[in-house]
Parts: structure tokens; C-alpha cells; sequence
């Protein structure tokens, strides 16, 4: 059932400029994702949102865990917005672009605030509040965005 199909053979370079781009291409698809979820999650969403965001939580010093836990996360929002072409395409990005969601969230090294960031989002999505999840989630991107500005490759060994 497939709408969108990838190129699992992607290896394109790791860049500053590509780590921006997919937060920017980010931007524009989860804010409308959690703008549908607000309006069409069910409890069986948030019963599956709430173990991942448990999990996470408690992977903070498992970097790996942690960053497969929050594309589940965000992934799960996708679900939630029940729209399916949106939840393929957010699929296609974290299938390609795992690796670099770890460097960002390596990046950022603030794990504990990205956490509370991901518990917000799914409390305004509880008290369907379109406006808040969407502010949210965007303050949430805009954040690895501004930390990707002012980093400098340079200082990360591996890219």
C-alpha cells in the first residue's frame, strides 16, 4: 500500500547545509501532522505515544535508543494525523536520514530539554489544542535549526 517508495541506497555527504535542509523540510510536514493529530488522535494513538515517550525518558544516556525513540515518536504523531501520504513521507525522511536525526541530536546535546519539548507537543495533542501542538513543534524544530546555525562542523570528528 505503499504511496511513496525511497531509494534505500542513498549516500549522499553529510553536511551543515544537508542537516538544515532536512530540519527545514521538517518544519512545513510535522507542523501540519500535528495539526491532524490534534484534530484526529485517538486514545489508542496516545497509548502508543505515551510507552514511546516513557521509554525515551528513560534512554537519555542511550544515544542510539534515544534518537530511535523519538523518530518512533514522531513518527507516531504522523500516524496520529491520519493522513497517510504525510505518515510515508515522514517514514521516507527517517529511513533515509537516521544517521543524520543522531548527529543533530548529538549536536544539540540537550536531550532532557528535547525530551520535555516531545512531552509538550503530546499534551497539547490531548487537550486538542491545534494551535499549541503546532507552536510547539515548531519551537521544537526551530531549536535543533538555531543550534545547526551556530555549529561548527569543524568540531565534530566523522563529518
Amino acid at each position: 500500500d505503499s504511496l511513496v517508495i525511497m531509494n534505500p541506497i542513498f549516500a549522499g555527504t553529510v553536511s551543515k547545509k544537508l542537516l538544515l535542509d532536512l530540519v527545514e523540510a521538517r518544519m512545513p510536514l510535522e507542523s501540519t501532522t500535528v495539526s491532524l493529530a490534534a484534530k484526529h488522535a485517538t486514545e489508542n494513538h496516545f497509548a502508543e505515544m505515551d510507552p514511546s515517550l516513557t521509554r525515551s525518558g528513560a534512554s537519555l544516556p542511550d544515544v542510539s535508543l534515544l534518537n530511535e525513540m523519538n523518530l518512533a515518536f514522531h513518527q507516531q504523531i504522523a500516524i496520529a494525523s491520519g493522513n497517510s501520504v504525510l505518515q510515508q513521507v515522514l517514514g521516507v525522511l527517517t529511513s533515509l536520514f537516521t544517521r543524520e536525526q543522531r548527529l543533530i541530536l548529538d549536536i544539540q546535546n540537550a536531550r532532557q530539554e528535547d525530551h520535555e519539548e516531545h512531552l509538550g507537543i503530546v499534551a497539547a495533542l490531548k487537550q486538542r489544542q491545534s494551535e499549541l501542538a503546532v507552536s510547539r513543534m515548531l519551537a521544537h524544530l526551530r531549536n535543533a535549526q538555531e543550534v545547526l546555525q551556530r555549529w561548527d562542523p569543524s568540531t565534530t570528528p566523522g563529518i
